[in-house]
């Protein structure tokens, strides 16, 4: 069976993050769309700012710092010199509750915290009594002080910079620490949800590990601008549209919050992002919204049908798709879910340079990738080359079994957890990813389904509920689905696709025959031990995690 070769020793991000601040000093590094920017150079004083400030209040190598808030270029700044400084990054999603930011801040020990004003007004420092300081993401100053150190140091700010720097400060005067590999640099908690929170601890050495991956299966260089939509308080934000494309010298957008299509689609054609990392459901309601009415027009499919014209008109419509993201995309890589089935075909057939990655938070994140060109359908890929992916299963081409993971980029585990280390490695250290999967000749990886949702049918088979879904949602009008086990009955519940029943000017009577639709076109592509009993229609969009996928923990 295939393996890459094992990747040799990352250098340290913070090494190739001290060059990249040399080589493209003046080239712009972090932009808020339409608002603040910073070249390398700019960045790079702000960070030893943030530096003399943190030494002015006492914050040591090791301490803890919490960071809530939208996507921003000042969000950049602040993981920088909380990282460079050897303190622990904390980084906490913007849409979390107040009472979770309270909950995990206060669990993580942090001694700080970065956050905007706006929901600083919403906390209860009372929640936090670790936190000794908070200091604004819009523009760096003190929010609150437990004492005045704080002010202190900031209005002595720019006397002891200039002190420091007598002669100005230039790419000569950086210097990031590069010893502290196994130190640990970020918690990354999965969960804002009650009970126990789960910080996953990544080490320095994660992120070299992962970054070094990047750079050499997905290069890119000074030339290029990436518009980063996914939030940085998820590890797959963080890493992939921030800190690899930055330490490879791209310029990187922010958004802040999650666009309107009209607003991204505006910003894809100005920035011209180099790559596209998204989830499957953005991909697929492209897909639903632009291309399947072009395509499915009756005229359409008498030309698709015939040889010579259908290749033209696929590639005119990709194209298009193309052009509508700025017409520089090399890649688009997706993650966090499978891609329906439906929408892979017409991608393949449109020639997108599309492909499907696996990873997960404990993985800094990635675990399995490959190139557009030799990307398997309906695989996420083949193991990346610094962690070792085994299958646990007697016959993994054949049988599912328990993804497992060792290597680099591997967390060290929970912070403040142990009950849930000693659960998540084997007794010879590889990772409990809890997805199934199997594993063909070639290496490529087959998500089968996670093990703590797979349905054992009346006969014993398994039943992967993420594979009734694929069927469900290939059904017109259905705009996402989950498919739950109600007394040995497969019952899928569906959101309905408003825009598409709008569009094609639907009757009461006739949405309300959808569900039967629904099951009856479902079931004649599913075997007999698999066969939906039933569709519900739900009112709301599924809740998902950070990843987009969906808490089907919540749906029974």
């Amino acid at each position: 069976m295939y393996k890459r070769p094992a990747a040799p020793r990352a250098e340290h991000y913070l090494s190739k993050l001290q060059k990249s601040m040399a080589t493209w000093w003046d080239g712009l590094a972090v932009c808020d769309y339409h608002g603040q920017q910073y070249t390398f150079g700019a960045l790079a004083r702000k960070i030893e700012r943030l530096h003399i400030a943190f030494e002015g209040v006492g914050i040591k190598k090791g301490d803890k710092i919490t960071l809530c808030g939208k996507n921003s270029a000042n969000w950049a700044v602040s993981f920088l010199a909380i990282s460079t400084y050897e303190s622990v990054v904390v980084p906490l999603l913007a849409d979390f509750l107040p009472e979770a930011v309270e909950r995990l801040t206060d669990h993580s020990d942090s001694i700080a915290l970065f956050t905007d004003p706006e929901t600083f007004e919403k906390l209860d420092m009372s929640k936090m009594p670790n936190v000794r300081y908070v200091i604004s993401l819009s523009d760096f100053m003190p929010l609150w002080g437990a004492d005045d150190a704080l002010m202190k140091a900031y209005t002595t700010l720019d006397e002891r910079f200039n002190a420091k720097f007598p002669k100005g400060f230039t790419a000569a005067d950086v210097h990031y620490p590069t010893d502290n590999d196994t130190d640990l640099n970020v918690i990354n908690y999965t969960s804002g949800s009650t009970g126990n929170p789960k910080g996953v601890m990544l080490r320095y050495e994660c992120f070299s590990a992962t970054i070094d991956f990047g750079q050499r299966y997905i290069p890119c260089n000074n030339a290029d601008n990436i518009v980063s939509m996914l939030p940085m308080g998820h590890i797959y934000g963080l890493t992939y549209e921030f800190l690899y494309p930055l330490i490879s010298g791209v310029t990187v957008y922010y958004l802040g919050k999650t666009p309107s299509p009209s607003l991204l689609l505006k910003a894809m054609q100005e920035v011209q992002p180099y790559i596209v990392i998204t989830v499957p459901l953005v991909m697929e309601k492209v897909y639903k919204s632009s291309i399947k009415p072009v395509l499915g027009k009756w005229y359409m499919k008498v030309l698709t049908a015939i040889p010579g014209i259908s290749g033209v008109i696929y590639k005119k419509v990709g194209e298009k798709l193309q052009g509508a993201f700025g017409g520089k995309v090399r890649e688009f890589v997706m993650g966090g879910a499978a891609l329906n089935p439906e929408v892979e075909h017409c991608f393949r057939k449109i020639k997108l340079p599309y492909t499907v990655g696996y990873g997960m938070t404990e993985a800094a994140p990635l675990l399995a990738y490959e190139h557009p060109f030799d990307y398997a359908p309906g695989s996420c890929g083949k193991a990346v080359d610094c962690a070792d992916v085994r299958i646990d299963s007697e016959d993994p081409e054949n049988i599912a079994g328990e993804i497992q993971a060792k290597g680099t980029n591997v967390c060290s585990g929970y912070y403040k957890y142990p009950e849930a280390d000693s659960a998540v490695f084997t007794d010879d250290g590889y990772l409990h990813t809890g997805d199934l999967g199997t594993i063909d000749a070639q290496g490529n990886i087959f998500i089968r389904g996670r093990s703590k949702s797979m349905i054992l049918g009346p006969s014993g088979q398994n039943i992967y509920p993420e594979e009734v879904e694929a069927a469900v949602n290939q059904r017109q009008f259905v705009a996402e689905s989950v498919v739950v086990d109600r007394a040995g009955k497969l019952v899928a519940l569906i959101y309905l696709d408003a825009d598409g029943i709008k569009k094609a000017g639907l009757d009461e009577e006739a949405v309300s025959d959808i569900p039967e639709q629904v099951r009856r076109g479902a079931n004649r592509h599913l075997p007999s031990y698999s066969q939906i009993t039933k569709v519900e229609v739900v009112l709301q969009p599924f809740e998902k995690t950070p990843k987009m996928s969906i808490k089907r923990f919540l749906y029974k």
